[in-house]
């Protein structure tokens, strides 16, 4: 027999009732939690699989403790793999509200696919153990259509287990709960450059000096850097012996000699040395000197400076008054520094000392090489470097001892690790370089500033704050007050009071560029501090037990 019609079964106004009681329930019992959204970042082309994701988003939501007696789950058990957290969480929140107040906001993002209700995956933050929740499980039946419709979501939830994830939302007590959790290296950074400086010593009392060394025969075989061996000067005071370096390079795949540099040309030699090759693993190779005895020239450097954050070698440039120009090279180290210039040709005729000059580390364009290291690291951007090309998402950065902790190394690359001397960039972060400063007195009839045109920039936000509405243009500023970054294409003048007395402006140009530092170098043993991943904790106390020297530990059969 059907229903009788006289007696509806779930009006809309029964249905609006229990939805507004259950929301008031949720406000006078619940509590508030944040509500963090998965965003994909990149999947899988074939599974469809998601290999990053991240979260960015959160929302404050009420949600009811269905599990008000404790956490469920199995609590915290010890397995093979070492301490495991097995803790799980049941929340009910209004699927009113989640429609209303969430869905709109993640519906206008094409990275959230499915933004009708709560999602697997998406994350909670549980604020009373100040904890992160991952939902595994979306119930949106229970009760069950109550007066014909649903109005609350059951979130079944477990302790958040991290898997190299971005998590930067924004409020620090949430992301700072993964700031020491996952695969971490740690980068020692020091300044973005500073260049190598060097002085030039010339043979100005004793003539005869080896202008340079002549590769005969390049061998073959070397497996490792040969000595070079040159003959002694003859005995003289002030006078000295020559010394030389070899550099080996690959040719199909046969190791030999590029070329013989010069450490010290010597001073005093009246006929051409000997120049023995030996060690190194090879054989063959061959080389004669060549002396000048009538003129100076360039017979040693003294490095005055060694420079910092180089990650290629540099150009060295010999400028003075010569017969033949003097053709040197620098030596990089790994570090990113220069260790010496060697000769290739000492030159012939120098009467005056040469100007050294050895062009700046390869840090981003700017007007400013002799950088202590500029900007900073926000927590979860990408950082990059400029000559491995690896990108990785900053953990931590401490301004004060320049170390970068990192995680997630390797996104956009092959590469196995970074390069010692390379320059880390931010990809987010950016500074204000100061090219020059020009000092004026602006106004002249009414001592005001007037007329500066920003169309086209951003106006900075106290001067948007002082002078809301006025538009494209800035009226008026105070005395001593600074604009900065017009051609960074900000405007920004600090402080931003208003004064009709007049203004003695002093007008700051400059460009903006990315935070970025040198590598000195990287750390990959301290991986993690949860010393529970390599289960030292469990060995420790093992071996306080068991002694394992012994043919049988267990005791005697």
């Amino acid at each position: 027999m059907a229903l009788n019609p006289h007696f509806l079964q779930g009006s809309q106004g029964e249905q609006r009732l229990v939805q507004d009681l259950v929301n008031e329930h949720l406000k006078i019992y619940g509590i508030e939690v944040r509500y963090i959204p998965r965003k994909f970042v990149r999947k899988q082309t074939i599974l469809r699989e998601v290999q990053s994701s991240t979260f960015d988003d959160n929302f404050l939501l009420e949600a009811y403790v269905n599990t008000f007696e404790g956490y469920g789950g199995q609590g915290d058990i010890m397995t093979k793999f070492g301490v495991s957290l097995r803790d799980e969480l049941t929340i009910t929140i209004s699927k009113e509200r989640f429609e209303d107040f969430i869905s709109p906001f993640l519906a206008a993002d094409d990275a959230y696919e499915l933004s009708s209700r709560p999602r697997e995956g998406d994350i909670i933050f549980f604020p009373l153990g100040q904890r992160l929740f991952e939902v595994k499980f979306v119930e949106h039946e229970q009760p069950f259509y109550q007066l014909g419709k649903n109005y609350v979501y059951q979130l079944k939830c477990e302790l958040f287990e991290y898997e190299d994830e971005v998590l930067d939302t924004g409020i620090d007590i949430i992301d700072s709960q993964l700031e020491d959790i996952g695969y971490i290296t740690k980068l020692q950074l020091i300044g973005a450059g500073t260049t190598a400086t060097v002085n030039a010593q010339l043979n100005t009392i004793n003539k005869g000096y080896v202008r340079q060394i002549v590769l005969n025969d390049d061998g073959s075989g070397y497996t490792s850097t040969p000595n070079v061996a040159i003959s002694t000067a003859p005995f003289g005071v002030g006078n000295q012996d020559a010394t030389a370096v070899a550099i080996t390079t690959t040719r199909a795949g046969i190791f030999s000699i590029d070329r013989i540099m010069l450490t010290h040309a010597g001073i005093g030699y009246t006929t051409a040395p000997q120049v023995t090759i030996t060690g190194g693993g090879g054989v063959g190779a061959a080389a004669t000197a060549a002396i000048e005895e009538t003129n100076f020239g360039i017979v040693d450097f003294i490095m005055t400076n060694n420079g910092v954050g180089y990650a290629a070698t540099p150009t060295v440039t010999v400028v003075g008054l010569n017969t033949v120009p003097a053709v040197a090279e620098a030596n990089l180290l790994a570090d990113g520094t220069i260790s010496d210039i060697f000769l290739r040709n000492a030159g012939i005729g120098y009467t005056v000392t040469p100007t050294i000059t050895i062009s700046k580390p390869s840090i981003v364009p700017t007007a400013n090489p002799e950088l202590s290291g500029v900007g900073n690291f926000d927590m979860g951007e990408v950082v990059k470097g400029l000559t491995s090309g690896i990108e990785a998402r900053v953990k931590k950065w401490d301004t004060d001892t320049n170390v970068l902790e990192v995680s997630n190394v390797g996104i956009g690359t092959t590469m196995a690790a970074f390069v010692p001397g390379e320059i880390i960039q931010a990809t987010k972060s950016i500074y204000f370089n100061v090219i020059s400063q020009v000092a004026t007195n602006v106004g002249v009839i009414t001592n005001r500033i007037l007329g500066i045109s920003t169309a086209g920039l951003e106006i900075g936000f106290a001067l948007r704050e002082s002078f809301a509405g006025v538009g494209n243009t800035i009226p008026v500023c105070g005395t001593g007050q600074t604009i900065t970054g017009i051609f960074a294409g900000y405007v920004t003048v600090n402080p931003p009071c208003i004064n009709n007395v007049g203004c003695n402006a002093v007008i700051t140009f400059g460009t903006t560029a990315y935070s970025n530092y040198a590598l000195d170098f990287f750390d990959e043993d301290n991986q993690s501090d949860d010393a529970f991943d390599d289960n030292q904790e469990i060995e420790l106390e093992a071996d306080q037990i068991l002694d394992f020297s012994e043919g049988n530990p267990f005791g005697t059969f």
